[in-house]
């Protein structure tokens, strides 16, 4: 009898596991939970949405077009990476540009900057409480700072991350500053074959 129910016992524990292990396995893994989610700004093109790129890899960066270093260096390795990519890969990705100074940065302006990085890149920005509130989302940061003598008035901090969201529209990865282009195609191309 013991036997008979170390067995019924056993038998159990083993179909718990197995039933828990499906489930564990089926659910889709959040790298980032909490983090990311849709958003509409203002475009050139009129109004964008996270959602309207569903498919693609979008490829995030907030910063500003008045930036002297940070935003044109981390956009010129982005650039340097997407020249990589063959047709196939690019017709992918969607690379974004979203300004976190909407006072200086119209929807033209930031046209003609994100083309300069690439033809692909839509810049894009908001008004300001909306565009803290998406940054805080994602994680990234930015505060106006003033500018003592300097005919811009202020500049702006933020951080410089490219932030990867998967075809499924849920953050995959960000790329820091500091990663090369070749590091930022690895990045691009791991979250493309997923």
């Amino acid at each position: 009898m013991k036997l008979l129910f170390r067995l019924f016992l056993l038998l159990l524990v083993s179909a718990s596991s197995v039933h828990a292990w499906s489930l564990f396995s089926s659910a889709e893994e959040e790298r980032y939970p909490g983090m990311g989610g849709d958003f509409t700004l203002q475009s050139a093109r009129g109004e964008i949405s996270l959602k309207d790129f569903r498919g693609k890899v979008v490829l995030m960066y907030f910063g500003y077009t008045s930036c002297p270093d940070v935003c044109p260096t981390s956009l010129g390795a982005l650039s340097a990476a997407l020249k990589k990519l063959d047709d196939e890969e690019m017709q992918q990705i969607q690379p974004l540009f979203i300004s976190v100074d909407p006072e200086r940065d119209n929807v033209e302006k930031l046209r003609e900057y994100s083309r300069y990085f690439h033809p692909k890149m839509i810049g894009a920005t908001g008004n300001l409480d909306y565009l803290q509130t998406l940054a805080n989302r994602y994680g990234a940061y930015f505060r106006k700072a003033e500018v003592e003598h300097s005919s811009m008035g202020y500049a702006v901090d933020h951080s410089s991350t490219i932030f990867v969201v998967g075809k499924n529209g849920k953050l995959a990865d960000m790329i820091q500053h500091s990663d090369s282009p070749k590091r930022i195609l690895e990045h691009i191309r791991a979250v493309l074959e997923e």
